[in-house]
């Protein structure tokens, strides 16, 4: 099903505080922090000239996130970035002078840092970059995990030090659990969804992964038409709808937000008009995307910049899958996992549906970008994804 954004904020400019956070601005503030995180390079952007021939359009470029920082994921770039302005903000109080990023990898700066703890709930990846960057910073470190997060993304996680805690219920419950705790015992919550009263942090989140759309802007060889992306609680796609809105205006290309049917929260939320929870079901493999209430940040911001909703089954990201990694002619594979493929299972769909395809517009002239948000996080899941497809899935709930 395709949604259109008729929000009354459609195409209205970001508030000064959505602009720090997204727009086109907010990488320069990120690359202050780049002295404290010195493996930092550019992932590559990826051309696929053969698949869009074959859906009949002028071009496809994928980003692709599966190798970013060693942590296969685009999250690396927002989890890891907040603990280290929490950290630093700790230090200069605890030290009484300014810090500069460099200096969080000192080991001053880390002697004080052993009095914090930070703690989130996580499907994986968010939960993987907090508890790196607690591991690079010096501090203490839990997750929260629900019952649907894989064993193999748990040991990912576990091998940066943290401690992992295993809750009941979905991702939505988890994080109930993970703020919870966090305030009854004093931790500092580095989540990436942001509700009221809870924005700074989350908002620190989403502004690191702002220098990945100034790559993309630096890397790209033409203007894009459409862009796909993945959903979730709205953070990732609040960042690249916001950003492409504040640099190009009214010149930006469609933002089509992709999600599971199973957890299409930011779906019925432009249905509806209006942030609103859905009800959480069953699992879908593209974990990473299971959640089942927009993040306030995220969905003020979507609003303005987004427009239109279109989910997938199961089924069809598994087929997106599989396209990456056995191309079409002579583009190359890509590991892109089963959350990462979202974007291109969603222009799948929309490419194989006329009324869809005459809506979006997308024709022999299209340019698309695709995020490919994570590689094989969970490379045991993968391959039996490859060779079994959603049949592997299930076999393990």
């Amino acid at each position: 099903m395709l949604v259109e954004n008729n929000s009354a904020n459609h195409g209205q400019a970001l508030s000064e505080s959505e602009a720090a956070i997204v727009g086109k601005a907010a990488p320069e503030e990120v690359r202050r922090y780049l002295p404290a995180f010195p493996i930092y390079k550019e992932t590559p952007l990826v051309e696929l000239p053969d698949l869009a021939r074959a859906l009949g359009l002028a071009g496809i470029a994928v980003k692709d996130e599966g190798q970013r920082y060693g942590l296969f994921s685009f999250k690396a770039l927002g989890g890891a970035y907040a603990v280290a302005r929490l950290v630093l903000e700790h230090a200069q109080k605890q030290l009484g002078r300014d810090v500069q990023p460099a200096e969080l990898l000192s080991d001053e700066v880390k002697a004080t840092a052993r009095g914090m703890t930070v703690c989130c709930a996580t499907d994986g990846n968010h939960g993987r970059s907090v508890a790196a960057g607690a591991e690079m910073f010096g501090c203490r470190c839990v997750i929260f995990l629900h019952s649907g997060v894989s064993a193999g993304r748990e040991a990912a996680i576990a091998a940066f030090g943290a401690e992992i805690r295993r809750t009941d219920g979905n991702y939505d419950q988890s994080v109930a659990e993970a703020s919870a705790t966090g305030k009854a015992e004093g931790w500092t919550v580095v989540s990436d969804f942001s509700s009221e009263g809870y924005t700074e942090i989350p908002g620190a989140v989403m502004q690191g992964y702002a220098i990945m759309l100034d790559e993309i802007v630096r890397q790209s060889t033409a203007p894009y038409s459409h862009v796909f992306v993945q959903g979730g609680v709205g953070g990732l796609a609040a960042v690249v709808a916001g950003h492409f809105l504040d640099r190009f205006g009214a010149g930006r290309p469609r933002i089509v937000v992709v999600e599971p049917s199973r957890a299409n929260c930011l779906q019925l939320s432009a249905q509806a008009n209006r942030r609103l929870a859905m009800e959480g079901g069953d699992a879908t493999v593209m974990a990473m995307l299971e959640c089942y209430e927009p993040s306030l940040i995220a969905w003020d911001i979507l609003e303005k910049s987004a427009d239109f909703y279109l989910d997938v089954d199961d089924d069809q990201a598994v087929e997106a899958l599989r396209r990456f990694a056995r191309p079409v002619g002579v583009d190359p594979a890509l590991r892109i996992g089963e959350s990462g493929a979202a974007g291109l299972a969603g222009l799948l769909a929309a490419v194989g549906d006329t009324a869809i395809r005459d809506k979006l517009e997308l024709n022999a002239k299209s340019r698309v970008l695709l995020i490919g948000t994570e590689g094989a996080t969970d490379p045991e899941l993968y391959e039996r994804l490859l060779k079994d497809g959603t049949a592997a899935f299930a076999a393990g709930h």
